[in-house]
């Protein structure tokens, strides 16, 4: 096939370097194409990749001997006038998920079943339970490693394709595409992952100039230099609730300081796909946590969370800036979050659908948590020490279903003679010994200045 004739909807290999520095050829589909000056450039989503990856490519990158032109889908009429149903077959609404049990499945333990914990040195059985699923509620970043996870806390595979096969409207198209190539916060300079909402104006530029103090865009570095003369901010707004060395938290009301917070989430959605992201913030509170040295305090990271959350989220959106990843901040931005449903007296969940690299950091959380009460427990009397899941709930803040996929995921429970035992195996108790270790960075209570507000008793927040 001639270049010329590859479109939009077309799979084939291309070229690309993996992280061992060795060249590869997933196959790939092309997003969209381009001519600059009579030169065909091609935005490629790789099949099975996170869509972190999507690139701009040149058509030497491109195999146009393996092409796969995409198929066009037969409309089938139904009475309703609906393609894509089989006549006289019910009508199934597409967002509900059939799920077939074992033939004999395990009870799952509910959270007041005490179980026996105790180690032994072969590794456990695992046992999986079927749990109902509920409806997802949709997740609003104005309102989310740094990480798609389903509502009961079971986590589900992360979703990677960004096809157009499925959908192929003009705005579905638009926002696949990275729109900006690249921005200047501070001494760091960020390559965005995914599509955010900024002007339209601001997408071609080069470079995307922001405060690192108020986050405020501009169009180029004269024009940070001018804003920087009259910005006299040099921490985010809002009051400081923790401070412990360098690191320090600033909690910022979503309606007190609503320009603050929507250049947040435009920032943010640079690096985070699967949040919808409206400009109505004053539903939100933000947590921003920061390093401080001579010249201000530095943003790292942050989560957003409802002021009022009927079902018990104690995270909107979290997400640790890639100059700050894989340093251990993405967990003390999750500690924090637990810290103060601590102080609320409340047990918490993050809002689903998690990132990728966000489920992975809350399964460690969470694993590293519950680990580290279990080891902690004592023989009483002879006897083996025993727990409740709502024990350890308690404890931890984490919620119940929360709980159990941790023990489930860990293969740490078994059902065995009408009870619950909690096997910790020596491969288990050194792995997290290993973790434990390694991390470093720990929220200390004792520097914490909360007070939670009743947002229920203040009218419109």
């Amino acid at each position: 096939m001639a270049e010329g004739e590859v479109s939009e909807g077309c799979r084939l290999p291309v070229l690309r370097r993996n992280q061992d520095n060795e060249d590869e050829w997933p196959l790939a589909e092309i997003l969209s194409v381009k001519d600059i000056s009579g030169r065909k450039l091609f935005y490629v989503h790789y099949i099975d990749f996170n869509k972190r990856l999507d690139e701009w490519v040149t058509h030497n990158r491109l195999d146009l001997k393996r092409v796969q032109v995409p198929r066009k889908e037969a409309k089938t009429p139904t009475k309703n006038g609906l393609p894509g149903s089989r006549p006289g077959s019910p009508d199934r609404d597409p967002r509900k998920v059939e799920v077939v049990s074992p033939a004999t499945p395990v009870p799952a333990p509910t959270e007041t079943s005490q179980a026996s914990v105790f180690p032994q040195n072969g590794s456990a059985r695992r046992a999986v339970a079927a749990q109902p699923g509920r409806k997802r509620k949709s997740a609003c970043l104005g309102t989310d490693e740094d990480s798609q996870d389903s509502s009961d806390g079971a986590p589900s595979a992360p979703r990677m394709t960004g096809s157009l096969v499925s959908d192929r409207s003009h705005d579905d198209i638009v926002t696949r595409m990275k729109n900006i190539e690249c921005i200047e916060l501070g001494r760091h300079r960020l390559k965005p992952w995914y599509f955010s909402p900024y002007p339209q104006e601001l997408t071609g530029l080069p470079v995307l100039y922001l405060c690192e103090f108020c986050l405020k865009y501009g169009h180029s570095l004269r024009c940070l230099q001018r804003h920087l003369t009259k910005c006299d901010l040099r921490h985010p707004p809002g009051n400081e609730i923790y401070r412990k060395g360098t690191i320090s938290f600033f909690e910022i009301d979503g309606r007190k300081n609503k320009s603050y917070s929507q250049n947040l989430c435009l920032l943010a959605k640079c690096f985070l796909d699967h949040k919808t992201l409206y400009y109505d913030t004053d539903p939100f509170l933000f947590y921003v946590m920061t390093e401080y040295d001579c010249k201000g305090f530095h943003i790292v990271g942050y989560f957003s969370k409802e002021k009022e959350s009927t079902e018990d989220y104690n995270v909107a959106c979290i997400l640790t800036l890639p100059p700050y990843q894989r340093r251990g901040y993405g967990k003390l931005l999750i500690e924090f979050s637990y810290e103060l449903s601590k102080v609320e007296g409340k047990t918490g969940t993050p809002e689903k659908p998690l990132s990728d690299l966000g489920l992975l950091s809350y399964r460690s959380y969470w694993s590293q948590t519950i680990l580290e009460i279990l080891m902690g427990l004592k023989a009483e009397a002879g006897e083996r020490p025993q727990i409740t899941i709502n024990e350890i709930s308690e404890i931890t803040s984490i919620k119940k279903e929360d709980v159990i996929s941790t023990l489930q995921y860990l293969n740490l429970i078994n059902y065995y003679k009408g009870q619950y035992i909690l096997t910790l195996s020596e491969d288990i108790v050194e792995g997290h010994e290993r973790a434990m270790l390694k991390r470093l960075l720990r929220i200390d209570a004792k520097c914490l200045h909360f007070t939670p507000k009743d947002w229920s008793k203040r009218g419109k927040w």
